[in-house]
């Protein structure tokens, strides 16, 4: 070691000991410095610069591929596929980090040669894109233009845009329209998201050929992809709603909210309904793999899944779909006469749990002849109902205390020119208590109840009766859900149409008292009478009953979550004043009087309790009648409600509703629940 010191500190090999220090001490600090300066930088680099580096290094080297799942099916109230889904062989495309147009066109010329893409409807715009990504043809178009000293690179492509999009002279091939559209899919995935590229009808030779020739189109996989399938008909279609395809994607209205839950522009989404309604809850959770991205080409390799993603859940709906495809059959081939029918409307429901059972709806142009499939419009068309309503004019009264069980006769005559179906001239004057009103179906009984309470003078004109009676029997309409909302589970439901009110349009409160004034959806008839059936309660009508995960096999697996009864309010009548309207809709069927109006129900077994109506109406001009019909059975313990209507019919029609109920009757106990269960 001294030797060694000596020879780098003393040169002429001496033993001078005073320069060995301050060498020492030079080397030192030099030293030093430079790990400071070593210190320095790191510093640099991981404390002010480490994010940035952190990011750049996970951007450019690791990044997450998403991809789609299954959607959630729809069962019936058995387990039935209502919604499914078909699966189909698929061209798919991931986007890669920072792949550029000219890449990207490239990938797409090269795919061309193995797919042809159906319906290709392409924008100049788009057009001038794809022109534009090759690199020869944007230099030819800058060379002819002339661009401002402070223009922008996004100027100067805009106006390249536009001189390609007005040049006459650039013409597309079929090839090149084929390779422009697989451009244009291309270029509008957000990168690292996998979109689709030819969704459905891939040949097999298409398959192929694009396997085979992977390696040369980065992003390019063969997959796998989903449209919805209706198996047991498309009866209830337009109840559960549509979901968009990859082509139209994401609804325009709400992108910007989709976007920001993970959504990719392309993606499938519910777009009314069921299938918008219950979105959250259908669409799943995406797959989730790492990639390693190639800063060569951009290319993806060392794929590693890190989440298989989640196949959406289930619904099972309340909803019998052998029962529901009878019930429509049934509406669709009621009797509506001629001329002016505008088509016919049916609800099915548990009255003691709000489940509907089956809807259905036609709807028929007069004009034309033409009928078209509406089941919603028995959430959404008003229908004046006629004498239906009648058991909640009763019960308003009573509640009202104008009349008491004990206490409810009055004469059934003619009251300033309106009149009973059965003494239009006033020969057939009698007195009738509150359940014979509802049996006979008197006018003149619910116009004296309406009178009563809006406080009317005997004797003296119509104008001594309150104003206020029009809130006054709304109020009680209300109660059991006619003329509000009965809170379905389904978005566009309306409330019907609400006259004017005031004391010009008393004579008006005469009509709605026996259902010939407001309007009112076939579901609110069906929540009214399933009100008194349940012995008081307006529950919320529902068509989802379940969420349900999936088993292992792919079907129907274990509830999540079920739809409880949801009383939305008890009707403050007491037991023995519904009894009184029980007893009327009973004896509507069963009872004895010559003028009952449902004698022809009586055959149906279990008995049932029932309030058939005929309301006034008119079609451009021309009278016409709603026939309509609401009842329970069995009488002695409800488990069905059913509802019809079929409007505008011919002035001399009679029973095509109380025909069509026996129908749908017949149909329940034969697909829904046996009749033999209560006998």
């Amino acid at each position: 070691m001294n030797n060694f010191l000596k020879k780098v500190f003393n040169s002429d090999g001496g033993s001078n000991k005073s320069r060995i220090p301050f060498r020492l001490n030079f080397i030192f600090i030099i030293v030093g410095i430079l790990f400071a300066v070593l210190v320095a930088q790191l510093a640099v680099l991981q404390i002010i610069n480490g994010n940035k580096y952190k990011a750049e290094v996970n951007r450019s080297d690791n990044a997450t591929k998403l991809g789609n799942v299954q959607r959630g099916m729809i069962y019936d109230s058995a387990g039935r596929v209502l919604v499914g889904n078909k699966s189909h062989q698929a061209i798919q495309y991931t986007k890669a980090l920072n792949v550029t147009s000219s890449e990207l066109y490239n990938i797409a010329n090269n795919l061309s040669k193995y797919i042809s893409l159906d319906d290709i409807a392409l924008t100049p715009g788009q057009k001038a894109e794809y022109y534009l990504a090759n690199p020869v043809n944007l230099k030819a178009v800058s060379s002819k233009l002339t661009f401002a000293k402070n223009a922008t690179p996004d100027d100067q492509y805009q106006k390249e845009l536009e001189y390609v999009k007005n040049d006459k002279d650039i013409k597309f091939n079929k090839r090149e329209k084929n390779a422009a559209a697989i451009f244009q899919k291309m270029s509008g995935a957000y990168q690292l998201s996998t979109t689709y590229i030819k969704s459905t009808g891939v040949t097999s030779r298409e398959l192929a050929e694009v396997g085979e020739h992977l390696s040369e189109m980065p992003g390019v996989q063969v997959g796998d992809s989903w449209t919805r399938d209706y198996p047991n008909g498309s009866s209830i279609q337009s109840i559960i709603g549509t979901v968009s395809s990859e082509k139209a994607g994401l609804p325009s209205d709400k992108i910007n909210s989709l976007l920001a839950q993970g959504y990719s522009r392309n993606d499938s989404v519910g777009q009314s309904y069921l299938e918008a309604k219950y979105e959250p809850v259908l669409r799943g959770s995406k797959s989730q793999t790492q990639v390693k991205i190639s800063s060569e080409n951009s290319s993806m390799s060392n794929m590693i899944k890190k989440y298989g993603g989640q196949k959406g859940d289930n619904l099972q709906l309340t909803i019998n779909s052998q029962f529901q495809k009878k019930l429509q059959e049934l509406v669709a081939n009621a009797d509506r006469g001629t001329g002016y029918s505008t088509g016919a409307y049916a609800v099915v429901m548990n009255p003691n749990t709000g489940a509907v059972i089956g809807l259905a709806g036609v709807d028929r142009n007069p004009s034309t002849g033409k009928e078209t499939p509406n089941a919603l419009g028995t959430i959404n068309s008003g229908i004046v109902m006629g004498s239906v309503v009648k058991g909640a004019t009763v019960s308003g009264a009573l509640m009202d205390k104008v009349i008491t069980p004990t206490n409810s006769v009055l004469v059934d005559k003619p009251i300033f020119g309106k009149s009973s179906w059965f003494n239009h001239g006033g020969s057939n004057d009698v007195a009738v208590d509150a359940s014979t009103a509802l049996e006979i179906s008197s006018n003149s009984y619910m116009m004296q109840l309406a009178m009563k309470e809006g406080g009317y003078k005997p004797g003296g004109p119509l104008t001594s009766m309150s104003p206020s009676i029009f809130g006054t029997l709304r109020g009680y309409f209300n109660q059991f859900g006619l003329g509000v909302k009965t809170g379905i589970d389904l978005p566009g439901e309306t409330t019907g149409f609400k006259g004017p009110s005031g004391i010009n349009n008393l004579g008006k409160a005469l009509d709605m008292s026996f259902g010939n004034y407001d309007s009112y959806t076939m579901m609110q008839v069906a929540q009214y009478m399933s009100t008194i059936a349940n012995g008081g309660y307006r529950i919320q009508p529902h068509i989802v009953q379940n969420i349900r995960g999936t088993n292992k096999d792919g079907k129907m697996g274990p509830v999540k979550y079920s739809v409880t009864p949801n009383v939305l309010n008890k009707i403050d009548i007491k037991p023995s004043e519904l009894a009184v309207v029980k007893k009327g809709l009973y004896n509507v069927v069963h009872g004895t009087n010559q003028f009952r109006t449902g004698m022809q129900l009586n055959e149906i077994k279990p008995e049932i309790s029932a309030k058939t109506g005929t309301a006034q109406s008119f079609y451009n001009g021309k009278e016409t009648v709603n026939l309509t019909l609401a009842s329970y059975a069995p009488s002695d313990n409800p488990q069905v409600v059913v509802a019809v209507a079929i409007p505008n019919l011919p002035v001399d029609s009679e029973s095509n509703n109380i025909v069509l109920a026996k129908q749908i009757y017949q149909a329940y106990w034969k697909y829904v629940q046996s009749s033999e269960d209560f006998k």
